[in-house]
């Protein structure tokens, strides 16, 4: 899920409508509603945030700053101008990229995917994530798994889920957790039940791939990935 930050209602609602048709869940906040938001929300949900987009107001230096006490998530800011020195600003501020609005909603997920790429390799982590005889492979951009070396496609909300799974290895996850990964608050006409029927087809498909179950489901506790 993506969060976006704006004080200007039909700019917000474009990017949220353009993440939604690639498949991604966002929900936009106003300024005055994002602090109260970071501060109320759980540890384990905000690793379900893949980045955080700020548009321009006077708060989105202290901002970054406090998001990047919380989470790594990337930070990209939006620039209706050319400064330099407002760009400068940004990027000492904690911001991981800075782009000139109008941008796609792709160029957004490229960038974000890129900073991620990044914050992995400096950590010394593997990218893309694999399992642990190496036969499941889980892409952080989109991009299909591949089990042995061969595609298997799979729904976007299964794709989703499996990133998040594969980002949170070893941890043990919630259904209400997982859910507020792929969607957004903002999908009301969706049960949080839903989640369950995704996982189960996921893992149907991963079980006759791989010939056993990646995914350890413990009944009222929630799921765990294994690899």
């Amino acid at each position: 899920m993506y969060i976006v930050v704006d004080e200007r209602l039909s700019v917000a609602t474009e990017y949220v409508a353009g993440f939604g048709e690639q498949g991604v869940s966002a929900l936009s906040l106003r300024t005055d509603e994002f602090q109260a938001w970071l501060g109320s929300t759980a540890s384990d949900d905000l690793e379900a945030v893949q980045g955080f987009v700020l548009g321009e107001h006077e708060e989105r230096i202290g901002f970054a700053t406090n998001i990047r006490s919380l989470t790594h998530a990337p930070i990209i800011a939006l620039n209706e101008s050319r400064s330099l020195e407002q760009t400068l600003d940004l990027f000492t501020a904690g911001i991981d990229d800075v782009v000139r609005r109008p941008v796609h909603i792709r160029e957004i997920l490229a960038r974000a995917a890129a900073i991620r790429r990044r914050a992995n390799r400096s950590e010394g982590q593997l990218v893309p994530a694999q399992d642990k005889a190496g036969r499941l492979t889980v892409y952080a951009n989109g991009r299909d798994p591949e089990i042995d070396g061969q595609s298997l496609m799979l729904p976007r909300r299964e794709r989703h889920i499996l990133e998040y799974f594969a980002r949170n290895r070893g941890r043990q996850l919630s259904r209400l957790q997982i859910f507020n990964a792929v969607y957004s608050a903002h999908d009301s006409d969706v049960e949080e039940s839903v989640v369950e029927g995704h996982i189960s087809k996921l893992r149907k498909k991963l079980r006759m791939k791989l010939g056993y179950d990646p995914i350890e489901a413990k009944r009222l506790a929630g799921y765990t990935f294994i690899g």
